[in-house]
């Protein structure tokens, strides 16, 4: 891809309407300063004692962010969520980057799927992260609830150009996307064929159907706990991946970290990724991939440009440490040259 071709994609990005579809978490961050500690005067415990707060929307918020900041024109969300303060604070983040949040269900028998992250205030990036507190919805989700998602979303669906599922909860039946509505979103990409169903999951991405998906390499084989600096070989994934995309019926597209992007449509290629150095965050890197391969895909791009668009994103977004990362179509631009010099 050379820049003109690049430009030709990014100047169609204002005019994408995208709703995302699925579990919506607020990111909280907790700056403490480890110095000014001191005992609780009842239980003599030590007491952080926190300077600021930083609240960010996760999850699927982390792709609503990805799509806002490369220019999406119009942008929804769709799910459900607790009618508490966190779902609040969540829905505030939303719409400060022009998200609509009028399909995001407030929930009185839910809680906000909440990562509390305590950080020390002097210590930058994921070396001074804490222990995280996780708050998720754990009892499986009332059908009552998942119906008024299946309306929201068929109230949205007419007026976008593509649809982003974000399974995010890994317990079966928790999250938004359960069996039920993975079954009605199957049907629904039949009835609009005109928009693009792009779907991700943490745990069960092999039952979409219809809808374009986006695996990690230990998704993709369904390796649940890889360990630390594991990788699956291209070779087996080469051999895996056509078989997922017959069961799925669409595009398939594997991230496999730095070494780049898997796209099935239906050969199998390796878009290869950008090569970063330097300390990296990668979280909601996955996240922030999806978000720029759609917004491609919308613009008319073929899968092999929207997956290098996506590996020029997220080696933008990993380097932003101790936030959610995002990228701009500046950025993107100049993410382009670096491949090149990379990859003459």
């Amino acid at each position: 891809m050379q820049i003109q071709r690049l430009n030709e994609i990014l100047e169609h990005f204002p005019r994408h309407r995208i709703a995302v579809l699925g579990d919506f978490f607020l990111d909280k961050y907790l700056e403490v300063l480890p110095e000014l500690a001191e005992p609780s005067l009842e239980t003599g415990r030590v007491a952080h004692q926190v300077l600021a707060v930083r609240r960010y929307p996760g999850a699927a918020g982390t792709v609503v962010n990805n799509l806002a900041a490369l220019g999406a024109g119009e942008l929804f969300a769709i799910g459900a969520v607790g009618d508490d303060g966190e779902a609040s604070d969540l829905c505030q983040g939303l719409n400060r980057i022009r998200c609509s949040t009028e399909g995001l269900l407030r929930c009185p028998e839910l809680l906000t799927p909440t990562y509390l992250k305590p950080h020390d205030h002097n210590v930058a990036g994921l070396a001074g992260e804490h222990s995280r507190y996780d708050t998720k919805n754990r009892v499986p989700t009332p059908d009552a609830i998942v119906d008024r998602v299946a309306i929201e979303l068929e109230r949205v669906l007419p007026q976008v150009d593509a649809l982003l599922i974000m399974d995010q909860v890994e317990i079966s039946e928790c999250g938004v996307v359960t069996s039920k509505l993975r079954d009605h979103v199957a049907d629904l990409a039949r009835r609009f064929s005109k928009v693009i169903f792009w779907a991700d999951s943490r745990r069960h991405i092999r039952l979409f159907r219809n809808a374009i998906i986006k695996a990690n390499q230990f998704e993709a084989v369904h390796r649940l706990n890889p360990a630390v600096g594991e990788e699956v070989s291209l070779d087996e994934l080469r051999r895996l991946v056509p078989k997922l995309r017959e069961e799925n019926g669409a595009s398939v597209f594997v991230t496999c970290a730095e070494r780049g992007i898997l796209v099935s449509d239906p050969e199998v290629t390796l878009v290869p990724g950008v090569h970063v150095t330097g300390p990296i965050d990668p979280t909601g890197a996955g996240d922030s991939a999806s978000a720029g391969a759609v917004m491609s895909l919308c613009s008319g791009a073929t899968p092999a440009e929207a997956a290098l668009v996506a590996n020029l994103v997220a080696s933008i977004t990993i380097q932003q440490l101790g936030t959610t990362g995002s990228a701009s179509p500046d950025q993107v631009r100049a993410a382009l040259a670096v491949w090149h010099a990379q990859h003459p």
